[in-house]
């Protein structure tokens, strides 16, 4: 018997950081009827030849007492103490806790020693467990949640089942506590990774199949532990609008999905109205070019001006996840014209003089033939026209811009440097340094202001000043 209190001694200090008991008669009655409380719950646990998990009463009030208290979360208790978040979870605050219990780390140790674990992964693998809200099982719904490890869940309900990341059920739920609820887990949930995420949310699954038929690369990638990704991941609905592909050859399919990450993890919050560079490559990958993707964040966040974002910041651990609603096919020269609103008068003028298909050829295609490189004028630099041409003199000067058979880069400019035909059939002057091109009409240069908006059928750079043919 003296063993036995001067162990719940112990216990009780553990669990309220080792306080200092006041002496005082009050304090004395309050301390020993705690005691005796606590013992009767032990004996409880002694005593029982009952093999399932045995919930303690409401008398241990927070959630560290709780998992102390009971003799199947022994293993949970002493990672907690490891990863110093016992007094976390004793303190005030509202917390959802997925409990494994000794079983359920006995798994995910797979024969290693607890202190083998580095003291930082084990922190975020704990707090992966813990929410920062309240959620009974009657308030959970299905969808993602952020956890204290400042990662994604993906919660999914049905009926009274509910799973965490696809493979971890809640055998136990609404273990009422002080500062919060527990809901028991069979597993240890590990923290997930964007490929986990891509095959656990059945909104999902059309990416998974595609995925996993046509690209062994982009599986590996998503499932990279290593890696550090934003997925712009499209819907199931997302791929019924885009129709068949069965008949697309799997390297065209795989490039589409290349289309869809970005290199380095990206939160809705670190995006901004600009192009960026996805993983998509333009001719081969070993040319090292891969296609560019225009962010707009004037309204939301669209890509390409196609596709939106319906559920951002789905965070994994390498990456980040962005659910989108329509399939970000790849890019050719106009899409950037069309989606950039720099470029509203442009794509207006490109539609009048009927050269939006043309410049839609693939590579290798067309009359005239691409690649392209197209100079793209701002709304400005056609403001500072007297007038915008119309008819024919408007295509003179729109073909102006454009050098067939070429995708000349900015790290190409120097070696094309001087009079460079156009589809016009005039030259324009390109300098290297600084980087310009000049029209024959035209009094001055014009700076390249943004260089190498790369497309899968050419590359743009944008001009301050519309080319003027010489007269």
């Amino acid at each position: 018997m003296l063993k036995s209190f001067l162990g719940v001694r112990v216990l009780w200090a553990k669990l309220f950081n080792h306080q200092t008991i006041n002496l005082e008669t009050m304090k004395m009655k309050q301390f020993f009827k705690t005691v005796f409380i606590t013992l009767f719950i032990v004996s409880i646990y002694s005593c029982s030849d009952d093999d399932d998990t045995i919930f303690p009463p409401s008398g241990v009030d927070t959630i560290a007492a709780f998992v102390a208290a009971n003799p199947d979360y022994s293993s949970l208790l002493a990672a907690l103490e490891r990863a110093d978040l016992v007094t976390t979870l004793s303190g005030e605050g509202s917390f959802t806790v997925f409990a494994p219990d000794n079983e359920a780390f006995t798994d995910f140790l797979n024969g290693a020693a607890l202190e083998d674990v580095p003291v930082e992964d084990l922190r975020k693998v704990l707090l992966n467990h813990v929410l920062g809200a309240e959620v009974t099982s009657g308030q959970i719904t299905t969808g993602y949640q952020t956890n204290l490890a400042e990662v994604s869940s993906y919660i999914a309900k049905s009926g009274n089942d509910v799973t965490i990341n696809g493979g971890v059920m809640v055998t136990t739920a609404d273990i009422d506590r002080s500062n919060g609820v527990i809901h028991a887990v069979d597993k240890v949930i590990a923290i997930p990774t964007l490929l986990d995420f891509v095959t656990t949310d059945p909104n999902l699954s059309s990416l998974a199949s595609t995925a996993s038929v046509n690209s062994a690369a982009v599986i590996s990638a998503l499932g990279n532990e290593e890696g550090d990704l934003t997925l712009l991941a499209p819907d199931n609905d997302a791929f019924t609008a885009l129709g068949d592909i069965s008949g697309v050859p799997a390297v065209a399919v795989e490039q589409i999905l290349l289309n869809h990450a970005i290199s380095g993890g990206l939160l809705s919050s670190a995006l901004s109205t600009s192009y960026a560079s996805t993983l998509a490559s333009y001719g081969t990958p070993s040319d090292g070019i891969n296609l560019s993707i225009y962010i707009n964040t004037a309204d939301g966040v669209s890509f390409n001006g196609i596709s939106n974002v319906t559920t951002a910041d789905v965070v994994a651990s390498n990456g980040v996840l962005h659910i989108v609603d329509a399939v970000i096919t790849l890019p050719d020269v106009t899409t950037f014209a069309t989606a950039d609103p720099t470029f509203s008068t442009l794509a207006t003028a490109l539609g009048d003089a009927n050269l939006v298909l043309a410049l839609q050829a693939a590579n290798g295609t067309g009359t005239p033939e691409a690649p392209f490189t197209v100079f793209a004028p701002t709304n400005d630099a056609f403001a500072a026209l007297t007038s915008v041409p119309t008819g024919q003199a408007l295509v003179d000067v729109l073909t102006y811009h454009v050098i067939a058979m070429n995708n000349v880069r900015s790290s190409d400019l120097a070696s094309v440097a001087g009079a460079v035909g156009t589809v016009n059939g005039g030259d324009v002057t390109i300098s290297a340094d600084p980087a310009t091109v000049t029209g024959g009409g035209n009094t001055s240069a014009s700076n390249i202001i943004v260089a190498d908006v790369q497309a899968s059928n050419g590359v743009i750079h944008v001009l301050d000043q519309v080319l003027l043919p010489a007269p």
